[in-house]
C-alpha cells in the first residue's frame, strides 16, 4: 500500500505554482489590485449602492486570471480531453485543490465564487450527458467562449434540501402553434443569476409532492419575459449574486426541456459527489493555512517574554486540529482514490456516504481552524488585516450549502444502519447472550 503522490502529480504541482508565480501573482500586484485580497476586500469586491452586487472590476479580473490560466492549459484540467482538457481524477482534483487553498487568499484560487486557476465544470459535463444533440452544440461550446453562463435554479424559499416537494410548476400549452410549457413558481439563492444568460429552472411536470420523479429541467434564456429578479440576499461574506427569483406566466418552448422529462432530479445530482469532494479538499486546504499560520505566529509572539508556542493551551488546540487534519486528507485522498476506480453510477451506491463524510467534517473543521486562528492571533486575528475572518465567514458557507452537514450526516446514517447502501438488508441481529450467562451472573451475586 503506497500513500505517496504520484510524480507525475508532483511535477504537475510544480508547475502549477511555477505559472502563479509568473502570471498571476504579478497581475493581482499590478493597478492595486491587492484590494480585492488585503483588509479592503470586502468594500473592493462589493458594490453596496448597486445591491450589493460583485464589482464589474472584481468580476474583470478573474476573468482575465482564468483567460491566463486556460492559455498555459491548466483551467481546463479537469475537463475531459474532448474539450480540451487533460481528464483529471478525483484524486489529482483534490490534491490539486488542497495545494491551492492551503496557500491562503490570492487571485489563484478565490472560492467565494468558485474562483480558481484549475477549473471545475459540472455544467459541461452535465450537458455532455443530458443536454440534445443541438443543446450540446451550442451551449458546450459556448460556455467554454465565455459567451453563456448558466443558473440552477432548484432551491425554493420554503423547500431548501427536500427538493421533490418544490412548488413551481410547469404545465404544457401551446402558443402561435408551437408547444411549450407555461412555468410558475419562485426559486431562492440562485447563485451567478447577475450575469447568466440562462436559468435551469427545475419544476414538477406531473406526480405529487414528495415524489423524486416528475421534475423536469428547462434551459431558459435569463431575459424571458415572467423571469423577475426580486431581489438580491445580502449574506455574511459579501459581495452577494445569490437572488430571489419569480416566475410568473413564463413560457418556453420544448427545446428548452434539459434532460429526461419527468427525471430532472438527476441532473441535479448527478455530480455532487465530484464537487462534494473537490469542495471538502478545499475547506481541508484552508484549515491547514489556518494552522500553519498560527503555528508561526506562536513561535514568535512573545508576551512576557516568553514564546506563546510554550503554553498548551495554545499548543493543545491546534495539535487536535493538526491530528483531524491528517486523518481527513487520508480519507478524501483514499475516497477519491476509490471514486476513480469504479464507473460514475457505482458511487451513489458504494461511496456516497464516505464523499458526505469528507464534505461536512471538512467544512466543520475549516470554521473551526479559522475560528482558532482567530483565537491564537489576538486582535490581529479578528482584523480584516488577517484572512481569517474572510475563510471563516466562506466556508461557514459550505456547512449550509452543497447539502448542508445535517443532510450528509443523514446520508452517512442511511449507510451506517443499512437502509441505503451496500450494507441494506444485511444489518444481522444482535449477537444472542450466551445460555450460561444467567447462572455465571446468579453465582457471582451468590458471592
Amino acid at each position: 500500500m503506497d500513500f505517496s503522490l504520484p510524480p507525475e502529480l508532483v511535477d504537475y504541482l510544480a508547475r502549477l505554482d511555477a505559472f502563479i508565480e509568473a502570471e498571476i501573482k504579478p497581475l493581482q500586484a499590478q493597478d492595486d489590485n491587492e484590494r480585492f485580497f488585503d483588509h479592503r476586500r470586502e468594500w473592493a469586491r462589493t458594490d453596496f449602492e448597486a445591491g450589493g452586487l460583485p464589482r464589474p472590476e472584481w468580476e474583470a479580473l478573474l476573468k482575465e486570471a482564468k483567460s491566463r490560466a486556460d492559455k498555459a492549459g491548466f483551467y481546463r484540467f479537469s475537463l475531459p480531453k474532448e474539450f480540451g482538457g487533460d481528464g483529471g481524477s478525483n484524486l489529482w482534483m483534490a490534491v490539486i485543490r488542497e495545494h491551492l487553498a492551503s496557500q491562503g487568499l490570492g487571485l489563484f484560487n478565490d472560492l467565494q465564487n468558485e474562483h480558481s486557476v484549475v477549473g471545475n465544470f459540472p455544467v459541461i459535463v452535465m450537458l455532455r450527458d443530458f443536454g440534445t444533440p443541438a443543446q450540446k452544440e451550442k451551449f458546450i461550446k459556448g460556455s467554454l467562449a465565455g459567451e453563456y453562463r448558466m443558473a440552477f435554479g432548484l432551491t425554493e424559499p420554503d423547500h431548501g434540501s427536500d427538493a421533490t416537494h418544490m412548488e413551481t410548476r410547469a404545465v404544457e400549452e401551446t402558443r402561435d402553434g408551437v408547444k411549450g410549457w407555461r412555468i410558475d413558481g419562485e426559486k431562492m439563492w440562485i447563485t451567478g443569476m447577475h450575469e447568466a444568460t440562462h436559468c435551469v429552472i427545475f419544476a414538477r411536470t406531473s406526480g405529487e409532492a414528495g415524489d423524486a420523479k416528475g421534475i423536469t429541467a428547462f434551459l431558459t434564456p435569463s431575459d424571458t419575459p415572467g423571469l423577475h429578479v426580486e431581489e438580491f440576499l445580502w449574506t455574511f461574506n459579501m459581495p452577494t449574486d445569490h437572488p430571489r427569483l419569480r416566475f410568473k406566466n413564463l413560457w418556453v418552448p420544448d427545446d428548452a426541456v434539459f434532460g429526461p422529462m419527468g427525471g430532472g432530479l438527476a441532473l441535479a445530482q448527478a455530480f455532487v459527489h465530484e464537487n462534494r469532494i473537490r469542495q471538502a479538499a478545499s475547506s481541508l486546504g484552508a484549515a491547514c493555512y489556518c494552522i500553519e499560520e498560527s503555528i508561526r505566529y506562536a513561535r514568535h509572539r512573545k508576551p512576557f517574554g516568553t514564546e506563546l508556542a510554550r503554553n498548551q493551551a495554545i499548543q493543545f488546540p491546534l495539535v487536535e486540529l493538526a491530528t483531524q487534519a491528517e486523518m481527513l486528507r487520508l480519507l478524501i485522498r483514499k475516497t477519491a482514490w476509490d471514486m476513480d476506480s469504479m464507473p460514475h453510477p457505482e458511487v451513489e451506491k458504494k461511496l456516497s456516504d464516505k464523499v458526505s463524510m469528507c464534505n461536512y467534517w471538512a467544512n466543520r473543521l475549516c470554521c473551526e481552524a479559522a475560528d482558532r486562528a482567530m483565537q491564537v492571533h489576538g486582535g490581529i486575528g479578528y482584523s480584516r488585516h488577517k484572512p481569517f475572518e474572510h475563510i471563516f465567514r466562506h466556508h461557514r458557507r459550505y456547512r449550509i450549502t452543497e447539502g448542508s452537514e445535517e443532510i450528509q450526516m443523514r446520508k452517512v446514517g442511511a449507510y451506517l444502519f443499512g437502509y441505503l447502501g451496500e450494507r441494506r438488508g444485511a444489518i444481522p441481529e444482535p449477537t444472542p447472550r450466551s445460555a450460561a450467562a444467567p447462572a455465571d451472573m446468579s453465582r457471582h451475586a451468590a458471592q
